[in-house]
């Protein structure tokens, strides 16, 4: 898409201090009013969830799915309902900034972020932004026909390791693969006191998972995978060495779906606008922590995301945007789209159904999570590795740089073996 640079006046952005933003819950389509006091509904009376991963696109659509709101059930936490609605760790986490990810009480109303902005990105293969830490797939389609997009949450590469961004393609599938991790790795976990073996072998302990697709791009060796993981709690988390991680009945359903050759574009897009009933949308994921462009203080940043077209639908509905509230989000990133144009702003929030708790239509999971572990014990783990990980990142900065320059001179495959990160 064109972008024009002068039409909306973002010069008024300046300086992006913060501002509050207050979120309601408001009635989306007869669904029950959502508070914590509220008395439990009944299963079976609530209205099921919508879709999450699978959208046929209206032309010029740029926003797809709906923000839904389910209670906790006995021994479920965060993380369980994130792989159950297919969004990220993160994202859930961030879409509800007050509730423990862990002790969250039953019956607790938890927002399900399962409404997505498009990256500003062709509608070709596969999109990964990395800044949403989601992946969004546009299958080949015939002229006539509506376009389809498949989307996914995924983890991306933890500071010292940033994910590539740039243009690449699908050079392989690797099913069932083993792992030669490079130098640097094997040091890195003998440092941490859990060595690792030269070659760590196919099976349920492997951190590629059982699916495996390298991509190739200028000025890397095809050491940067698409691939599952042995550890699904850290999809939609800064947790690899560099590569693109996913469910594993994600990375399943891409591998038989996505054949070698398929483009892939990985940005780093922070800040989202979109159009849906006749308003303007924004979705702030935030900028990552190593993210060094000045959002905050820098409008032509955020005027590049504003497209020609997003520009005329606001000249022709005669709305402006309301900067108070882009401020806000800039601040105060909600993760899901909200409303930044049009009149009657003041007392509105969030637009959400409650709906239950179960798995949506369509999803690429069987509810199973074929853990090595009881869910006590996984979740125990997990809430440790939470904590640890602030100072881990730390480490992760001062040795990233030296640790790239090994992890980069691997190969990607040979012969079902997979060589370089994680």
């Amino acid at each position: 898409m064109k972008r024009t640079h002068s039409c909306v006046g973002l010069a008024a952005c300046l300086p992006l201090a913060a501002v509050g933003c207050a979120i309601t819950h408001a009635r989306a389509a007869a669904a029950p009013a959502v508070t914590a006091s509220a008395p439990a509904t009944a299963q079976t009376k609530l209205p099921a969830p919508v879709q999450t991963e699978r959208f046929v696109l209206k032309p010029g659509q740029d926003v797809i799915g709906r923000v839904q709101i389910v209670r906790l059930k006995p021994h479920q936490v965060l993380s369980d309902v994130a792989r159950l609605f297919d969004v990220g760790y993160d994202a859930i986490k961030h879409a509800n900034p007050k509730l423990n990810p862990w002790l969250a009480p039953v019956g607790t109303p938890v927002i399900v972020p399962t409404q997505f902005i498009l990256p500003d990105a062709p509608h070709v293969g596969i999109v990964v932004n990395i800044a949403a830490m989601r992946l969004f797939y546009f299958p080949p389609h015939k002229p006539g026909q509506p376009q389809i997009v498949i989307t996914h949450p995924v983890g991306i590469g933890r500071l010292g390791w940033p994910t590539y961004t740039g243009v690449t393609r699908i050079v392989g599938h690797i099913a069932h693969p083993a792992w030669i991790p490079p130098r640097s790795i094997l040091a890195e976990h003998a440092r941490e006191g859990v060595p690792l073996p030269r070659v760590v072998p196919a099976g349920p302990n492997n951190p590629l998972g059982n699916w495996a697709m390298p991509l190739a791009a200028a000025g890397y060796h095809t050491d940067v995978l698409i691939h599952g993981t042995d550890k699904p709690a850290g999809v939609g988390r800064r947790v690899s060495h560099g590569c693109i991680h996913l469910y594993p009945e994600d990375i399943k359903q891409l591998f038989r779906e996505v054949p070698n050759g398929t483009p892939v574009r990985i940005v780093n897009q922070p800040y989202l606008f979109g159009w849906r009933n006749g308003r303007l949308y924004m979705q702030a994921y935030g900028a990552l922590q190593d993210d060094k462009r000045p959002w905050k203080t820098n409008a032509t940043l955020l005027d590049h995301m504003l497209t020609r077209t997003l520009i005329h639908h606001l000249a022709r509905a005669d709305q402006r945007i309301d900067w108070r509230r882009v401020r806000a989000l800039v601040s105060n990133p909600k993760v899901v789209p909200l409303p930044v144009s049009g009149t009657g702003l003041a007392g509105e929030g969030l637009v959400a159904t409650l709906v239950q708790n179960r798995l949506p239509k369509g999803s690429a999971w069987n509810g199973q999570t074929h853990l090595p572990l009881t869910s006590s014990q996984f979740h125990k783990i997990m809430a440790r590795y939470d904590a640890s990980l602030k100072g881990k990142h730390e480490a992760d900065r001062k040795s990233g740089r030296a640790d790239q320059r090994d992890h980069r001179a691997g190969e990607a495959q040979v012969s079902g073996t997979a060589r370089g990160a994680d």
